[in-house]
C-alpha cells in the first residue's frame, strides 16, 4: 500500500479491483443456488416441516426464504454495479486517449516487421501510382497520412477507433439492468387479488407479507367464463374485467392466461379460479321416520325451520376444502342444525357428494339439490418499475456485445518504394485489435486490388 494515501483513495482502489468483481459475481451465483434450493415465500409450516424449527430460525434471520429480496443480496448488486462503474471510469481515460488522440502518427518501421506484410513490385515509378493508392485507401478506409521514407512514401489509414469503447457499452448495459433489478426489488411488488364475480377491489396483497397494497384503480370482475375438457379438465378460463378510476370506469377487457392486462405500469395475471360462496342453494331436508322430503331455498347465513317445527337449521358458509377424517372432499357448504330440546351439531355438505349427510345419525338428513354455481378469479398483480432500465439494459448489451465481438479497430500501411529500372516495390501489413487471421485476409485481398491499378 503506498504511503499517504487518503480514505478515498483506498476506497476508490478497493471498488477498482477486478478481484472484488470475481469475488462479488462468486458470491451472487452461491447464493442464487441456495436461492433455488431453500423454498422461496413459503408459509411458517412448510418451513418448520422441510427444515425443522432450528433451522427456520436461521432463514428468517438471513431472509433466505425472500432472498432476492434480502437486504444483503441487493446490497450485493449494489457494490458490483459501484464495482463495474468505478473500474470503467478507472480504464476509460486510457481507452479515450487511444481513441481520440490529439495527433494521430505512425511508425513505418513496425508494419514492416508484421507476419502478415505482403510485397510485390510494379513496373511503374512511385509518382505515378501515389495518388491511384491515397484515393484507394481513402475510399475503402478512412483518412490517409502520408509520411516520407528514406526510399520514398509510405500511406497509413484507420478505422474502427471507437470500437474499443464497445466493451464499455457492455458494462452500461450491465449496470442498466442490476439498477433496474434494485428498482424492481424495492419498489416493485407481486401481489395476489380474488374476485367474485360482481366483486370490485381497489387493492391486492403482497404474496409473502399478506398486506394489502393499493393499486391506484379499482378492478371489478363484471363476468368469468370457464370452458372444458371432456376429461373434466379445465381448457381455457377468462375474467371480464372492468378498470375504474377516480369513479369512472376506464375500460373493459377480457384477460386469460398468458394474455395479461397492462395499465400504468401495473401488470394483471389471470393465474386461478374457483368456486364462490353461492347466494342460495335449494335444500332437500329428508325426514328419516317417514322418508318424507321437503325441499327450500335458504340463503347463506340464513336460519329456517325444521319441517313439523323440530328444530331450526342454519346455513353457515361456503368453504373451499372441507376435511373429512383426513380426507379432502372438496368444496362444501357449512350448516348448524339446532334440534328441539338437544344441542347444536355442525354438518358438511360436500358438493361431490350431494347424499353425503345421509350417513349421518339424526331424525334429519340433507342434501343439496341444486344452486347456482358463481366462480371468483384468481389474479396475480404485479408492477416492476425497473422494467424498462432491463430492456435497455438488454439492447445495449446486444449492441455492446455486436461491437465488441464483430467490430474492430484497424490500421492499416501502404510503402511505395522506387527501385530500379523504373520499377516500384509495394509493401502492405495491417494491425487489428482482434481476428488477426481476418487482417491476413484482407490484406490479401487489398494487394490484389492494388496489382490491377
Amino acid at each position: 500500500m503506498k504511503k499517504n494515501q487518503t480514505i478515498p483513495d483506498l476506497i476508490w482502489q478497493f471498488f477498482c479491483s477486478v478481484k472484488l468483481t470475481v469475488y462479488t459475481l462468486l458470491f451472487l451465483a452461491a447464493t442464487s443456488v441456495i436461492g433455488t434450493v431453500i423454498l422461496q415465500n413459503g408459509a411458517i409450516l412448510q418451513y418448520k416441516r422441510l427444515y425443522g424449527e432450528a433451522f427456520y430460525n436461521l432463514i428468517k434471520v438471513l431472509n433466505l426464504d425472500d432472498m432476492y429480496h434480502a437486504w444483503w443480496f441487493l446490497m450485493l448488486i449494489g457494490i458490483l454495479c459501484v464495482n463495474i462503474i468505478v473500474c470503467s471510469v478507472e480504464r476509460l481515460s486510457r481507452t479515450w486517449k487511444i481513441i481520440f488522440p490529439k495527433k494521430i502518427k505512425f511508425n513505418p518501421e513496425r508494419f514492416r516487421r508484421l507476419k502478415n506484410l505482403e510485397t510485390f513490385t510494379l513496373k511503374k515509378d512511385g509518382p505515378s501510382i501515389y495518388a491511384d493508392y491515397e484515393g484507394f485507401l481513402s475510399r475503402t478506409v478512412g483518412n490517409v497520412i502520408k509520411k516520407d521514407t528514406q526510399n520514398g512514401i509510405a500511406l497509413y489509414a484507420e478505422k474502427g477507433r471507437w470500437t474499443r469503447l464497445g466493451v464499455y457499452l457492455v458494462h452500461s448495459s450491465i449496470i442498466l439492468l442490476l439498477i433496474g433489478a434494485l428498482i424492481g426489488s424495492i419498489f416493485g411488488f407481486k401481489a395476489n387479488l380474488r374476485l367474485d364475480e360482481g366483486e370490485t377491489s381497489d387493492s391486492a396483497f403482497i404474496v409473502k407479507k399478506r398486506l394489502p397494497v393499493n393499486l391506484g384503480f379499482s378492478i371489478r370482475c363484471n363476468d368469468f367464463d370457464v370452458k372444458f375438457y371432456d376429461t373434466g379438465m379445465p381448457k381455457e378460463f377468462t375474467s371480464n374485467l372492468t378498470i375504474i378510476e377516480n369513479g369512472k370506469e376506464s375500460f373493459t377487457r377480457d384477460i386469460r392466461v398468458n394474455h395479461p392486462l397492462r395499465y400504468k405500469g401495473i401488470n394483471i395475471f389471470q393465474s386461478s379460479y374457483g368456486t364462490a360462496q353461492p347466494d342460495s342453494i335449494v335444500l332437500d331436508i329428508i325426514k328419516r321416520a317417514d322418508k318424507s322430503v321437503t325441499s327450500q331455498t335458504i340463503k347463506v347465513g340464513e336460519e329456517i325451520q325444521l319441517p313439523g317445527n323440530q328444530g331450526l337449521f342454519k346455513l353457515e358458509g361456503f368453504l373451499q376444502r372441507f376435511d373429512f377424517r383426513d380426507h379432502d372432499l372438496g368444496e362444501a357448504f357449512i350448516g348448524t342444525v339446532t334440534l328441539k330440546g338437544g344441542k347444536s351439531s355442525q354438518i358438511g355438505l360436500p358438493m361431490k357428494f350431494p347424499t353425503f349427510d345421509k350417513m349421518r345419525k339424526g331424525k334429519y338428513a340433507f342434501v343439496v339439490k341444486k344452486f347456482d354455481r358463481k366462480y371468483y378469479t384468481g389474479l396475480q398483480i404485479t408492477k416492476d418499475p425497473g422494467i424498462w432500465y432491463v430492456y435497455s439494459g438488454f439492447i445495449l448489451m446486444i449492441l455492446g456485445c455486436w461491437v465488441t465481438f464483430f467490430m474492430s479497430h484497424e490500421s492499416f500501411c501502404i510503402e511505395i518504394e522506387k527501385i530500379p529500372e523504373e520499377s516500384s516495390k509495394i509493401s502492405v501489413s495491417g494491425i487489428t485489435n482482434r481476428n488477426s487471421q481476418g487482417m491476413k485476409l484482407k490484406i490479401k485481398k487489398i494487394v490484389t486490388k492494388l496489382k490491377d491499378k
